[in-house]
């Protein structure tokens, strides 16, 4: 291959990487679910039979809010049962800590912070359910799937940062649109999903997560004069502290079990209201709820249980629920509660619900209307089936087909998907039918009411499921192009490293560098990087594999390493005969000890992953440790008082926006201004390392004065870029992250120093390929792991007056890949330390080019070959159990992990670039200056 230009280098990596961004942003597109939905809202239509001709139109009615509900009333056949609703969100909080687990009572500290809540559970007078919320557990899909039965896409995670608008069929609509009136006090997503809906409101903002007393002040202060008010129908009340002490300091905070009092106190305060003016407003329903669970550390986002468990607790029914066990282990679906309010509360389900009816919320009706009630969800359902079903049509089946007329829940239903459907709703529906017709003629027995009950069961529970699970149609055409343009973009990339490392060989080899002993021992550490690859490459495929990734990451880094130090070992002979070889022999081994000790260290601060999170750690011994000698290693993080940084304390935010200032101007103000200064000569800065200089130099740099000052500053500047970074991670982390950040630098310096030391025994690529390894094992080691509940949103709104999205994203993600970045930030200094190899008669871009070249490439290689393989898997696996819960999450984080990958080759062929630039131009000044003088 003839020899590539620096210019001609800079376009073909640039165009692979555009390409890749295309092929990443169509696969996206293509494969991340946009529920369908169906436009308009439910209407008097919806109290009717589907027409099977699936061409019924009813019209647009306009009515009066009043003329409307009346309508509604009639058509619906179920004497509404409440006239008014107090919807209590109490967010973050689990089923469990109320209701308790697998037939166990919740733990006895959690019991008797809510000791009326549980009186109301013993004296039947409420009953509970652990409502499963779908993935992702985040707040804004979890309450757009309670007011529409409907489950949001899985991209729906990234808009909980940005809510918009909610357009689609919902009870709030419903409810507004027979003239209800709606009063909002706490988190402000339902302003941002509802706006002009609520007549009164005082909204508070959900990701100031330090904030545990305020944030829930702001809406009990209101709490007496909402309940001593009757101009209301809809009450609406989100508490927000339970999540944030979470957030905080997870399910076993000292915090927790007093919040849990609060709240318990909010429920008695409403409840006794109801009691005591019941009569002058009506019946009024108490529904407490909560929008996902947290794990052990308080986060959520995830598909676990821990984090899918919310709450759905109804007081108020009128029921009779005989004991305490049938008050609490119930379980059912979030959506499941917006069909339930709707037929309560007598307004038409949201035409794009998915949930079942929860029947034993009805059981004070009467058996006509609790079998109405499921007549009506029965119809909601089919209605979506017929939308989605393009074939879906029962016109054309029998009442014959039924038994000869004596239909029968055993019918079995096996055909098709179309017939399957149309058997089982045709089944209830002559089941319902015949049931009627006994009971005119008074010969109906409780047989054919509970067969019914069962039929209509059977075809909401199958017709909801395949509903919930079915992805969108994905665009075949789509997601090949994406996939295309990613393996074209793996290709390019790939050409450009093995042409670049090529190149350097056919260097050292054309200058007699290796020896014929290095020639025999130089393959192993390059084979285990090609199989760390493959092997990573393969247990992509593995949900088990995805869910612990991090101990390959750990394994491999450590083992890498090793070889190095096997390598370093078996060259003490050849080293030995030169000059200074038994200093540099004793700082390698030291550095590899160093790089093994810390690492280890590092793996067992935190256990990652999802099936091993509850074993001891470091971290854990740290939280639960209150010795002094503890808190000294929590000292070191800027942050360690809890509310340092939290929104209340003015001062605080602009000390962090200070600081904020004075790290970003010293390392770009370093970056920007240091070469203007830099001497070109010889420098002290750095020479007291082993670099290996030019062979031979372009005409210009001759002296290597020029060679030497882009060193020495691309030196200072690196390590600006890691120092600069390392004291953003101590404000941003969690203070037990700390310890985590010291170790990661003292692992990139022995690297650093172990590289500077090996000289050119070690191929470039593969010592990059190690920074690389490190720095995705630091990733895992601060806590990370490829679940959305691990992502830490504490930190990423400190310094911050206001909300906003842009700022918040970028600090979620300084904080998420603080270790990846860090790696790349370091290469800068790996260019200054490590030797460069040029030829001779070459101009003067070819010492760029040789310096920038491997460092940009690998990175950008390594990261391109793991997103193109995973973009396979995906797409292989895109019908697996584990789709939406396992490999779609990691997907995102891959997508993040490039992204990262972007602007760190882009901050460091930005600094390469520019320096040598300005070094350049300054050389040809102080020429042009001294012929001049000539």
């Amino acid at each position: 291959m003839s020899q590539m230009t620096c210019k001609s280098l800079a376009i073909i990596t640039l165009a692979g990487v555009i390409i890749q961004m295309i092929g990443l942003s169509l696969f996206v597109w293509g494969f991340f679910p946009v529920k369908p939905a169906l436009t308009g809202v439910s209407g008097p239509e919806s109290y009717r039979a589907p027409a099977f001709d699936s061409d019924e139109n009813y019209g647009n009615i306009s009515l009066p809010p009043h003329q409307l509900r009346s309508l509604y009333q009639d058509l619906s056949g179920i004497p509404p049962s409440f006239d008014r609703l107090i919807l209590l969100v109490i967010d973050g909080l689990p089923a469990e800590f109320v209701l308790g687990k697998d037939g166990n009572p919740p733990r006895k500290a959690f019991m008797e912070a809510m000791p009326y809540t549980q009186s109301l559970l013993a004296n039947g007078m409420a009953i509970g359910y652990h409502a499963k919320a779908a993935p992702p557990t985040v707040t804004m899909p979890r309450l757009k799937a309670m007011v529409s039965g409907a489950i949001g896409g899985f991209l729906d995670v990234a808009f909980n940062f940005n809510t918009q608008a909610m357009a689609d069929d919902n009870l709030l609509g419903q409810f507004s649109s027979i003239g209800w009136k709606m009063v909002m006090h706490g988190d402000d997503t339902w302003l941002k999903l509802f706006p002009g809906l609520f007549t009164r409101h005082d909204g508070v903002s959900s990701f100031f997560v330090k904030d545990t007393i305020q944030v829930d002040q702001n809406v009990s202060r209101h709490l007496v004069d909402e309940l001593s008010r009757d101009d209301w129908n809809l009450l609406i009340l989100h508490y927000l502290g339970l999540d944030h002490v979470g957030h905080i300091g997870g399910r076993s905070s000292l915090l927790m079990a007093p919040k849990l009092a609060e709240m318990d106190e909010v429920v008695k305060m409403i409840h006794t209201s109801i009691l005591t003016r019941e009569n002058d407003q009506g019946w009024t329903l108490l529904v407490v709820v909560s929008d996902h669970g947290m794990t052990e550390n308080g986060n959520h986002g995830g598909s676990s249980f821990e984090e899918a468990d919310s709450l759905a607790l109804f007081v108020g029914l009128r029921g009779h629920v005989s004991d305490y066990k049938s008050a609490t282990q119930n379980t059912a679906q979030q959506v499941d509660i917006a069909p339930t309010l709707a037929l309560l509360l007598g307004v038409p389900i949201p035409k794009n619900n998915v949930g079942i009816l929860i029947a034993e919320t009805f059981d004070q009706l009467k058996e006509d209307h609790q079998l109405r009630a499921l007549e009506l969800n029965s119809w909601q359902l089919f209605r979506l089936l017929d939308a989605q079903i393009s074939c879906l049509s029962c016109a054309n089946i029998s009442l014959n087909d039924f038994s000869d007329g004596q239909p029968s829940v055993t019918t079995e239903c096996n055909d098709s998907l179309e017939k399957m459907f149309c058997c089982l709703y045709m089944n209830a529906a002559v089941l319902h039918s015949t049931w009627k017709s006994k009971k005119v003629s008074q010969s109906s027995s409780w047989e054919d009411y509970n067969s019914t009950v069962i039929a209509y069961h059977k075809f909401l529970k199958t017709a909801s499921e395949w509903l919930s699970s079915r992805a969108t149609d994905k665009p075949v055409d789509l997601l090949a192009f994406g996939v295309t343009a990613m393996l074209l973009s793996c290709l390019v990339l790939l050409s450009l490293t093995l042409h670049m490392g090529r190149e350097i060989n056919l260097v050292e080899k054309l200058h007699h560098y290796h020896s014929n002993n290095d020639m025999q021992m130089c393959f192993l550490d390059e084979i285990f990087v090609l199989g760390v690859i493959l092997i990573l490459v393969i247990s992509m495929a593995s949900s088990s594999m995805v869910e612990e990734e991090h101990y390959i990451w750990h394994f491999m880094t450590s083992s890498l390493f090793l070889i190095l130090l096997r390598k370093t070992v078996q060259l003490l002979p050849a080293q030995n005969s030169l000059s200074k070889g038994t200093k540099n022999f004793k700082f390698q081994m030291c550095s590899v000890f160093v790089l093994l000790i810390s690492g280890r260290i590092l793996r067992g601060c935190h256990q990652g992953g999802v099936n091993w999170t509850h074993l001891p750690d470091i971290s854990k011994w740290l939280e639960n440790s209150g010795g002094v000698h503890v808190k000294t290693v929590q000292l070191v993080s800027v942050k360690y008082q809890e509310n340092a940084f939290a929104r209340s304390s003015y001062g605080a935010t602009i000390s962090a926006q200070m600081i904020y200032a004075v790290l970003g101007s010293t390392a770009v103000g370093t970056a920007v201004l240091l070469p203007w200064f830099m001497p070109i000569q010889i420098s002290k800065v750095g020479s007291s390392h082993d670099i290996y200089s030019s062979i031979s130099v372009p005409s210009d740099v001759k002296d290597k004065s020029l060679l030497m000052a882009l060193k020495d500053s691309l030196y200072v500047i690196g390590w600006a870029y890691i120092f600069c970074w390392c004291l953003l991670q101590l404000l941003l982390q969690q203070p037990i992250n700390a310890m985590p950040i010291l170790l990661l630098l003292v692992q990139i310096l022995t690297s650093l120093l172990h590289f500077s030391y090996s000289g050119l025994h070690h191929k470039e690529w593969v010592e990059i390929s190690a920074l690389y390894f490190l720095g995705m094992a630091g990733h895992f080691a601060l806590g990370n792991s490829n679940s959305l509940a691990t992502i830490d949103v504490a930190g990423a709104f400190i310094g911050i007056s206001s909300h906003s999205t842009l700022l918040s994203g970028i600090l979620m993600s300084i904080i998420t890949y603080a270790s990846p970045l860090l790696v790349l930030f370091a290469l800068v200094v790996y260019m200054s330390v490590k030797g460069c190899l040029v030829t001779q008669n070459v101009d003067s871009g070819h010492l760029l080019q040789t310096m920038l070249g491997l460092p940009c490439l690998v990175p950008l290689t390594l990261n391109s070959i793991l997103l193109t393989a995973y973009t396979i898997v995906l797409l292989l696996m895109r019908n697996h159990l584990f789709v939406w819960s396992v490999f779609s999450p990691k997907y995102l984080y891959v997508c993040a992990t490039s992204v990262c990958i972007y602007v760190g080759i882009f901050v460091v062929a930005t600094t390469g670039t520019y320096t040598y630039l300005v070094l350049g131009k300054r050389k040809r000044m102080q020429v042009s200056i001294i012929n001049d003088r000539r």
